[in-house]
């Protein structure tokens, strides 16, 4: 039950960043990706501050999980340990970016604004959870080891 509360405690204070931050409005999102705009004047570089201050607080949060032997509410950390850039991570972003570009939109804010009804955001929503669906598939075509598979719920 700790953990339950911890999660949405963490995703009520995520969802209020996305809020607060207008990153769950696309079109400050787009006016921050058109850096073509900018010597029309039209660019909005706002953006760059909320993603500098997440950095930020984010990297403080990691180096006092670091210091801690375990995790308050878990029995173990489970840190990433893939740390190289390969083929699967570039076409990975370039199609998350291609997406955001396109659309102003990312899951976090996708889903937040889920609560608007909007004909636009239901469907991106659905388009983004039949894109997950197909990389679980793809991932279990690639027979990858079963640690990879586990956070899905395969292990």
């Amino acid at each position: 039950m700790p953990m339950i509360l911890a999660g949405l405690a963490c995703g009520f204070i995520f969802g209020w960043g996305l809020l607060v931050s207008q990153m769950t409005d696309p079109l400050k999102i787009l006016n921050f990706l058109d850096v073509l705009a900018i010597p029309a004047g039209r660019w909005d570089p706002s953006l760059i501050i909320v993603m500098g201050v997440a950095l930020a607080v984010s990297g403080i949060g990691f180096a006092f999980a670091g210091r801690r032997g375990r995790p308050i509410l878990a029995p173990r950390f489970e840190w990433a340990t893939a740390t190289g850039i390969d083929r699967d991570l570039v076409i990975g972003s370039a199609l998350f970016g291609l997406g955001w570009g396109m659309v102003g939109l990312c899951p976090g804010p996708a889903l937040e604004n889920l609560a608007t009804l909007s004909p636009q955001i239901i469907g991106f929503v659905l388009a983004m959870i039949a894109g997950m669906a197909l990389h679980r598939l793809w991932l279990r075509r690639r027979a990858l080891p079963p640690s990879i598979l586990a956070p899905l719920g395969d292990g």
